[in-house]
């Protein structure tokens, strides 16, 4: 598949596990399916929300391999690969392109913090080497600094280089992307599900989404509407997804989502350590959230 532009929702997939920790790759495969039945654009494996941090490189690629062998050619699929050593991302980079991957998703590097310089000559190794789109993903909640919008202006004058994950909860770094690469062709997604309508309404064209996976009908209606100039069904869907949004991040993102999943019988519910299943108090307030939303795949 010739991947030109990132527009759309794409869902940060689950990675399902068996209780002893293996992957559930029958279930894998399952998801991916089900999500694609959803009407999403594109399927992300392997990200923060697929738990890409416990997973050995072997697993990595299997789940990659697993979620093309699922959906052939119907849906792109973005697979994470990105590290904070940049020999390892670039490795992962090329083995998720054999594997057949249509475009990579990179997280800045992370613990070890660098410097513009070192953030920029990470990427453009990457996308000199590899020739897939590829997308930068700025959270620095996790990673412990951001991706300075410079840096990322620079970096998508790179031909691979076609997206930005914005997921730092700076709506006002998040427009400044956008303005300064309007000439470019580069892609906005939200990272952060709450402010999926505002970046769309400041010029984003989609979505790396938690919630896509719990109600992807629903998410696809709210990105697709929005897109379309309908920011009246936009509002009515983000708004009505708005507690299940604020819900899968009670605790640390995959482990409420893992739970929604369970509780609407789409996985096991299982995360690796140090990650565990949410806690037992919580689970009753996310099964009321999940029970106010009646199913949209059939309106679809």
């Amino acid at each position: 598949m010739t991947l030109t532009e990132f527009r759309g929702v794409y869902p940060a997939m689950t990675t399902p596990f068996y209780e002893d920790g293996s992957i559930d790759f029958e279930t894998l495969r399952a998801d991916a399916r089900r999500l694609v039945d959803g009407g999403v654009d594109g399927l992300v494996p392997v990200g923060s929300t697929g738990e890409s941090a416990t997973l050995s490189h072997d697993e990595h690629i299997e789940v990659v391999e697993a979620v093309v062998d699922a959906v052939g050619d119907e849906v792109p699929i973005i697979a994470g690969s990105g590290s904070n050593n940049t020999a390892e991302a670039l490795s992962l980079s090329r083995r998720s392109a054999e594997a057949g991957a249509d475009a990579l998703l990179l997280i800045s590097p992370y613990y070890n913090k660098p410097e513009p310089a070192g953030m920029y000559d990470h990427y453009r190794t990457i996308a000199d080497e590899v020739d897939l789109p590829q997308i930068v993903y700025n959270v620095p909640g996790r990673t412990g600094r951001n991706i300075e919008v410079d840096t990322t202006v620079e970096l998508a004058s790179h031909p691979n280089i076609l997206g930005y994950k914005a997921a730092s909860g700076d709506l006002n770094r998040v427009s400044e992307v956008v303005e300064r690469t309007r000439d470019e062709e580069f892609y906005v997604l939200a990272g952060d599900d709450g402010l999926i309508l505002p970046t769309l309404s400041v010029g984003g064209t989609g979505t790396i989404s938690v919630v896509a996976n719990v109600e992807p009908a629903r998410t696809v209606d709210l990105v697709h509407s929005a897109l379309d100039g309908d920011y009246d069904t936009a509002r009515e869907r983000h708004h009505e997804l708005g507690p299940l949004m604020r819900a899968l991040f009670w605790e640390t993102n995959p482990v409420p989502v893992n739970e929604a999943m369970a509780i609407r019988g789409y996985g096991p519910g299982h995360v690796r350590l140090p990650l565990t299943r949410l806690s037992e108090e919580l689970r009753p307030d996310l099964e009321a959230v999940l029970a106010d939303l009646d199913p949209l795949e059939a309106e679809a």
